[in-house]
């Protein structure tokens, strides 16, 4: 019983069953993108108006994008912490919005509401930083895939968890709430000692492995868009939903076995190598690298040192070298991904946000608004996947800069507002597609991005402070553009009626002009976002033309 006790320990210890346990973590940790199916309920429980439901959206996305306290916690303590405090504030934000909205508790202010929120949706911040970078850190020359696979679970977050709550709670979306609340804080609990740092290590079939669990991530994803056509057309019993979710959760257990097998080969070519004796090339070589390495670190230190932090910021790095946190924010490019994604990000947010209303103005069934948002999470899901593994391939066989791929992006973004914004029978079905794949892609690029530029020393404060433009851009063209001018048409809806607003509880606005002139301008601001992320491709095609994962190969020995 010796060989397999050891065996189990190294699995659990490897870099395959981490990044499983990574997997597992991002499946639970996209919640913020269920706000369309239980935000009706909040709006109708506590009777705010679209600007104000607009607002707690706004503080959403504030929390799941402002992660710039978990990555410096990630800096200065171990990953188990960081994932132990996203784990409490997921189940305490959510929890109390639970109470509110079941009437558990007396009804909290709109300023304890946007608190609420904004704490549980902050925690996502922290399941990222704890599993996201550590992959990244663990398999540096296959980032771009890395990104795609975990923020592709994120995107399939929203179906998993909805198939899950049908089976618990059956169709009582305010339980919803209930569920985000708990089943994310406790898989961030079970892998809080499995998430955690390796030594990268280069394997000649690291690219294969990741396209085993791509496939069976794409099987996942198509059997939830299955469901969720099925569950349209066909009224399901608890027992079918239970076993809908016992369908899903044997898929997310899938990657398990192939992290067991990989570690399985790893056991073997390590014990083989422990009977051979050390090869004098091998042991003249590592002597001949150490005091080399030694001499070069020891270097750099003292220049470090000579160096004050204001200076330091003025002489940037090459790019592609370790930024420090603030060469980094300060630097033009990631002004201009800032802007890129102030434009890009903002209005997807804004989009998604308010697809719920979208579908209800337009005169959709509760049913398929529902719909509406399941596809917007599958979708997300291919968006994000896609990016990743195809932007990794023709960077690596073509060297096509990562951002030209975001102005891309960026532009099928503006065809999905355009469709919101002068709809036509179904349309909105082509839209979700479009906002979901288009809103998953851009995020794996910014990381991918924001890694490449700046390096990996400082990474975890570096990736969250990229996304602070988000939920800028949601604040601006949701509360202040969106939310104004949906209250502006109901309000003249109410008024041909002869009625004013403290006449109705709930303010609904019905029609198409409810959101056309809102997406015109998200479409005209993100296609500005498009153009400017094409001066980040004039600036970085020089980089983007050579060997950037070069470094790597050679920390690893491998020519």
């Amino acid at each position: 019983m010796g060989d397999p006790w050891e065996f189990a320990v190294h699995a659990i210890n490897g870099r395959w069953f981490s990044v499983f346990a990574s997997f597992l973590i991002m499946a639970g940790a996209g919640a913020t993108y269920l706000f369309g199916t239980y935000s009706k309920d909040i709006k109708a429980t506590l009777g705010y108006d679209q600007t104000t439901l607009n607002l707690l959206g706004f503080f959403k996305d504030l929390g799941a994008n402002v992660g710039v306290f978990s990555g410096l916690l990630a800096e200065v303590t171990p990953t188990w912490f960081v994932l132990l405090v996203g784990s409490a504030m997921n189940f305490a934000g959510y929890f109390m919005i639970w109470l509110a909205v079941t009437q558990k508790i007396a009804r909290p202010a709109v300023w304890q509401m946007c608190l609420y929120i904004c704490i549980g949706a902050n925690s996502q911040n922290f399941a990222n930083t704890g599993a996201l970078v550590t992959c990244v850190k663990n398999f540096p020359e296959s980032r771009g895939v890395m990104l795609g696979l975990l923020k592709g679970f994120v995107g399939l977050s929203g179906a998993i968890l909805t198939q899950f709550y049908l089976a618990i709670y059956g169709t009582d979306s305010k339980s919803l709430i209930l569920l985000i609340g708990w089943l994310p804080a406790a898989l961030s609990v079970i892998f809080v000692y499995t998430v955690r740092e390796r030594k990268p290590e280069r394997q000649p079939n690291e690219l294969r492995v990741f396209y085993h669990f791509l496939y069976v991530s794409i099987v996942l994803a198509l059997f939830l868009m299955a469901m969720n056509i099925v569950e349209k057309q066909v009224d399901f019993s608890k027992a079918a939903y239970a076993g809908s979710a016992a369908v899903v959760c044997a898929m997310l257990f899938i990657p398990l076995i192939i992290a067991i097998r990989e570690d399985w080969v790893q056991w073997n070519l390590k014990n083989q190598d422990g009977m051979k004796p050390a090869t004098e090339t091998t042991v003249d070589r590592a002597l001949d690298i150490a005091p080399e390495v030694k001499s070069e670190v020891s270097k750099d230190k003292e220049e470090k040192a000579k160096e004050s932090c204001f200076v330091s910021i003025c002489h940037k790095p090459e790019r592609g070298e370790d930024y420090t946190i603030l060469q980094a924010l300060l630097s033009m490019d990631m002004l201009i991904l800032f802007a890129a994604t102030f434009c890009g990000l903002g209005g997807s947010l804004t989009a998604v946000d308010n697809l719920g209303q979208i579908g209800e103005s337009l005169g959709y069934p509760t049913k398929t608004i529902k719909s509406f948002v399941s596809l917007v999470s599958i979708w997300n899901y291919f968006g994000r996947v896609f990016s990743g593994f195809v932007s990794e391939s023709l960077l690596v066989k073509y060297k096509m800069p990562r951002p030209l791929m975001m102005t891309f992006v960026l532009l099928l973004a503006c065809v999905g507002h355009l469709l919101i914004a002068f709809p036509f029978p179904g349309s909105v079905y082509v839209a979700s597609v479009i906002m979901g794949f288009a809103f998953g892609a851009q995020l794996p690029l910014l990381f991918a991005i924001i890694s490449e530029l700046f390096g990996l020393k400082y990474y975890s404060t570096l990736f969250n402070c990229g996304q602070l433009a988000s939920p800028l851009g949601s604040y601006i063209l949701n509360v202040k553009i969106t939310g104004h001018l949906y209250d502006h048409e109901a309000l003249k809806e109410l008024a041909k009626k002869g009625m004013n607003r403290s006449s109705v509880k709930e303010l609904i606005c019905m029609g198409v002009q409810c959101y056309r002139v809102p997406f015109i301008i998200l479409s005209s601001v993100t296609l500005f976002g498009a153009l400017i992320s094409l001066v980040l491709v004039m600036r970085t095609r020089k980089f983007y033309s050579s060997d950037i994962y070069k470094k790597f190969r050679e920390i690893h020995g491998v020519s």
